[in-house]
């Protein structure tokens, strides 16, 4: 086929120049049989990888909600209910109305080029699925767990200076139930919490594998003011720290507190001002799943 175009004349040009290029797009299958060849294809595992695409995000512009693009919740739906033994694989946090729908859901957020090796490996057993959220992740994109990153309070008494309630991260939003509070994230055997105990400025916490596999689990550390007098969040996280065990075995953890944890930011005196007070050193597994806990007293002179 030829195509022929008459460009008109244009003696007032700057340049004479003429621009073109030639493109073609692969030829698109019918979305409906596509979604049905993979219901077909789901045995006895499937693995649904599910993402968002350069024309819902890009370097230049944002995504206006946290629904995945097409018709990708379908397909998920429609592959978990012909096969509940379903593993979904997300790059970034996404709306999830089928996650009680399936096995499994692995976060590998942007992998690169070894993605399938990674994931691969992860599902055979070989590695462990050792991360956390770093973010709290709603149920819906139109409820989120808080509109803002702390939530309002009624002012205490004396009147906070200044709070560092913007930077601080894990801090606890008003109570609107997401899909995954920041922190979670399970792993290839069980764990518990069995002890904490507090030395000065280093809490040391006691882990048990009550899995049948060898594991890796990451402690958190989250402070939680007993009587705040500054408006900040209920509790934030201060540190974590990993560790591996056999099945049955008991590991311990010593996790330093940074004097920044229990600071603020004094506007009139434009520096990091320590907050005294007692705090609840709560150790487990997200900020909302804390099993045990101690106490630590800071002073307003502490560093």
């Amino acid at each position: 086929m030829s195509l022929t175009h008459i460009l008109p004349d244009n003696d007032d040009a700057v340049i004479q120049i003429i621009d073109f290029s030639l493109v073609h797009g692969e030829p698109q299958r019918d979305a409906d049989e596509l979604v049905e060849e993979a219901v077909a294809a789901a045995s006895e595992v499937a693995v649904v990888v599910v993402a968002t695409t350069e024309r819902a995000e890009s370097e230049g512009f944002d995504r206006t909600s946290l629904r995945l693009p097409g018709r990708q919740d379908e397909l998920v739906a429609r592959v978990g209910a012909a096969n509940p033994r379903t593993v979904v694989n997300s790059g970034s946090p996404v709306e999830l109305p089928w996650r009680d729908d399936v096995a499994a859901i692995l976060l590998s957020w942007f992998p690169g080029k070894q993605a399938g090796a990674a994931l691969a490996d992860v599902l055979l057993g070989a590695e462990e699925p050792g991360g956390r959220l770093p973010t709290t992740w709603p149920s819906v994109s139109s409820t989120p767990p808080s509109p803002r990153w702390s939530p309002p309070r009624t002012a205490p008494s004396p009147t906070p200076r200044s709070s560092s309630s913007a930077t601080v991260p894990g801090s606890v939003p008003a109570p609107r139930p997401p899909a995954y509070w920041f922190g979670h994230g399970l792993g290839h055997t069980q764990w518990s919490h069995e002890a904490e105990a507090e030395d000065g400025r280093t809490a040391t916490v006691r882990v048990r594998n009550t899995g049948s596999r060898p594991g890796r689990e990451v402690v958190q550390l989250y402070l939680a003011p007993v009587a705040d007098t500054v408006e900040r969040p209920a509790r934030w996280l201060a540190g974590f720290a990993s560790v591996q065990a056999a099945p049955g075995e008991a590991a311990e953890v010593a996790i330093d507190l940074p004097a920044r944890a229990f600071q603020i930011w004094d506007e009139d005196a434009s520096a990091w001002t320590t907050v005294p007070g007692t705090y609840a050193v709560e150790a487990g597994r997200s900020v909302t799943d804390c099993p045990v806990s101690t106490k630590i007293t800071v002073a307003a002179d502490e560093e």
